[in-house]
């Protein structure tokens, strides 16, 4: 990991670089007229002091190689990731699921990537709330998702250098602590990381601070964001989509919510190995006017806890 400016000079938590995508400007998807045009965004973005980029959902900031550079590196960014969505438990769905994850990996090999970011799709809409798959997977759908994830992961590293981290979330078949604890105990760590979304692992109502002990070697890649816990226990008592718990606020700005970051950020200097810690916060659709102080407010909060420079 190169010297950036986000490093924090402090020995204990100089490991730790913060970073941002996509999200934290309200973004969802590749295109949708609700979402901040993603030059503006990319502008805000280094306008808010950030310098580590991971590119959110393929297709909002441009996917060829040279141009996506050029745009980059004109606002100072470092591209460290991709993302992508993937079916990994249904047989026919692997070729689409192949092909997206080759151009995702294309693109940011060429930019010097490190990390592709997987993201599983959830088994309810993100727009309409309707159910789209099985909540919960058979064991012969669990096999074929682990089988899979490896595939996918080996792919990732062998042909285009990038290690692959899965990703928890909300309304997806990975969420509980009971669904990480399977994955991580059938996945091969030489293909598969996991990416530390703090924010999904309270929605998914367990402790982030717990894996972080529990999983030292697993954890490669962070993204660090706070739920409300009032919210949190409403969605999952009412079974709300996803999507209805963030349209309701679910999703804060630190430092209110879950979990708190003073004790997060200690925990992952424990780790003592370099990390990209990439600021979140669910909350599309947006008011344009809101992620740029929301975001400078964020970055200035975690730099207070250990987590970049003011």
């Amino acid at each position: 990991m190169a010297e950036d400016k986000s490093r924090n000079p402090d020995p204990r938590y100089n490991k730790l670089a913060i970073g941002v995508c996509p999200d934290q400007w309200g973004v969802w998807f590749p295109e949708d007229p609700k979402q901040i045009p993603w030059n503006t965004a990319l502008d805000e973005m280094a306008q808010a002091g950030l310098s580590i980029m991971e590119t959110g959902p393929f297709g909002y900031f441009p996917t060829d190689p040279a141009r996506l550079k050029e745009e980059m590196d004109a606002r100072g960014f470092r591209v460290v990731a991709g993302t992508g969505w993937g079916i990994l438990h249904k047989e026919e769905a692997w070729a689409d699921t192949e092909k997206t994850f080759r151009a995702i990996g294309e693109t940011h090999a060429a930019v010097g990537a490190e990390y592709v970011v997987h993201l599983p799709p959830l088994f309810r809409d993100d727009k309409t709330w309707e159910y789209t798959d099985d909540r919960v997977l058979t064991p012969a759908a669990w096999d074929l998702y682990i089988s899979n994830a490896d595939k996918l992961g080996r792919m990732m590293k062998e042909d285009y250098g990038l290690k692959m981290v899965l990703h928890p979330h909300g309304d997806s078949h990975i969420e509980t602590r009971e669904d990480i604890d399977r994955i991580f105990g059938a996945t091969d760590p030489n293909y598969v990381g996991f990416c530390l979304d703090t924010g999904h692992i309270v929605y998914g109502q367990t402790d982030p601070i717990d894996l972080i002990r529990d999983y030292p070697e697993r954890i490669d890649y962070v993204h660090i964001k706070a739920m409300d816990p009032g919210l949190v226990k409403q969605a999952h008592d009412d079974d709300w989509p996803f999507g209805l718990a963030v349209a309701k606020g679910c999703s804060v700005a630190p430092p209110d919510g879950e979990p708190k970051m003073p004790g997060l950020i200690e925990a992952l200097a424990d780790l003592d190995k370099e990390l990209y810690v990439i600021t979140e916060q669910d909350m599309y659709p947006c008011d344009p006017s809101y992620p740029l102080p929301n975001a400078i407010k964020t970055r200035e909060y975690l730099a207070e806890c250990g987590l970049g420079v003011k």
